[in-house]
């Protein structure tokens, strides 16, 4: 089932990409210019960069499995020619409201600006990383098809190699660093030897397909919601079998404010990851006899995910046997390996990024 889940995926992708039909920018163009705010705060342009011998200008992402392969290697590059007069330039094309939420599987961040600049911090970025995603104006000028897709750009700042970074988006696979020739050959005055090269990897994330997102969200209402009865055994066997999976559970209540607050956050991360080895089941700590009130409140938050009531008096038991550390309040969020060991927990409401960061480090964030 998963080979066939990522044959669909990459289908699709290479599906919306031909939709757009953007033109790829051709050997021998001149470099468009461009204003574009990056996560420094700052706005950058052509002239901003014309000091250096070679630009290279590569279109990624924040949230595709292929462009997160890639992000050490684009660290390395600028590193490795930092003294070469090469400047490494990266524009984010996404618009983070046509990513879907099962596009977002492989990680904890989408592509708005303020997601690109927690990226940026946390990745520790040596290189400008510029949001198109307002306008999308330079990335049709330039015509990237998938992120990453790289060009380099001499001092003239015409282009000399558009294409792929190297040959295997694996991590440590590569045989052909096609990039690298390209500003070798470049810096040796020589022609470069292959100046057009494929490209692989998710397909850019154009304005005109931010309507997917809401159908998205609109086929979640047809999905069945249920609230079934749990007692301590059933408990137990929540935490202690996982089927394999990476297991959130949420403990919550109707009556608890910070706990409906965060509710949608978590709906919404299952929707990110139920196609991965993952699991979301909720808790409620609810009172039986309230049962309707709160799988109202379910189905009006489309949480088709596993959901329990406990509504039981034993909640001290139920507490040490799910996390001795939990000190009892609500709400109270754990993360379960296959092995039944909590991983990761919060309590009181959720940092949303944290629990997200916690749940595709364990699931993973590239491709198997």
């Amino acid at each position: 089932m998963k080979k066939i889940f990522y044959l669909l995926l990459f289908f699709g992708v290479f599906l919306t990409a031909k939709a757009e039909d953007f033109k790829t920018l051709e050997i021998g163009a001149k470099a468009p210019d461009f204003s574009l705010k990056a996560t420094d705060g700052k706005m950058y342009n052509l002239a901003s960069f014309r000091s250096y011998e070679l630009l290279v200008i590569i279109f990624s992402c924040n949230h595709c499995p292929t462009a997160q392969a890639y992000e050490d290697r684009m660290i390395d590059f600028q590193q490795k020619y930092a003294t070469k007069n090469v400047r490494l330039v990266v524009i984010s094309p996404n618009d983070d409201k046509a990513v879907r939420f099962d596009e977002l599987g492989y990680s904890d961040l989408s592509d708005s600006y303020p997601e690109m600049v927690l990226r940026a911090k946390q990745k520790k970025y040596n290189f400008p990383y510029l949001y198109d995603g307002a306008t999308q104006a330079t990335s049709q000028a330039y015509g990237p098809t998938t992120t990453p897709h790289a060009f380099v750009f001499d001092k003239n700042r015409t282009l000399q190699y558009v294409g792929r970074i190297d040959d295997e988006e694996h991590i440590g696979k590569a045989k052909v660093f096609d990039l690298e020739n390209a500003v070798e050959d470049l810096l040796n005055k020589k022609p470069v030897n292959t100046p057009v090269t494929k490209t692989f990897g998710c397909s850019v994330k154009w304005k005109s397909k931010s309507d997917w997102k809401l159908k998205e969200v609109e086929g979640w209402k047809s999905e069945p919601v249920s609230l079934d009865k749990i007692d301590l055994e059933g408990m137990k066997s929540l935490i202690g079998k996982t089927e394999g999976k990476f297991r959130l559970i949420n403990f919550w209540a109707t009556w608890c404010g910070p706990c409906v607050a965060e509710f949608s956050a978590l709906v919404e991360t299952d929707k990110m990851y139920r196609n991965r080895d993952f699991d979301f089941v909720t808790i409620s700590m609810d009172d039986f006899k309230v049962q309707e009130k709160a799988l109202t409140f379910l189905k009006k938050k489309y949480a088709s995910n596993k959901n329990y009531i406990f509504g039981s008096e034993k909640k001290y038991d139920l507490i040490e046997a799910v996390d001795p550390k939990w000190q009892g309040a609500l709400p109270y969020t754990v993360l379960v390996s296959p092995e039944g060991k909590v991983v990761f927990r919060q309590s009181g409401i959720i940092n949303i990024t944290e629990l997200r960061t916690a749940i595709v480090e364990k699931i993973g964030r590239y491709y198997p």
